[in-house]
């Protein structure tokens, strides 16, 4: 081994716990942070649900009821039949 190698080595060994705690904390805050993207997602999924469901409840309360002549068409069948 070179010497810039052994000196990598000695420096990486003499750090090791240090550079550990450093990834392990990079690893929790990844994870923490796409944790919280799932929550939100979530959240926004489920909120969009609940106000589509509730819209759709308010749009069926307010339909109107539309009455229908029919007169005009019984009086065609009327005809149809007799002849």
């Amino acid at each position: 081994m070179s010497q810039e190698k052994v000196d990598k080595y000695k420096e990486y060994k003499a750090n090791k716990q240090k550079i550990w705690k450093k990834e392990k904390l990079m690893h929790r805050l990844e994870l923490g942070g796409a944790a919280l993207i799932c929550v939100l997602f979530l959240a926004w999924v489920g909120f969009s649900f609940y106000d589509k469901a509730v819209n759709s409840e308010d749009a069926a309360a307010e339909i109107n009821a539309v009455e229908l002549d029919a007169s005009a068409m019984e009086d065609y069948l009327s005809t149809l039949e007799t002849e």
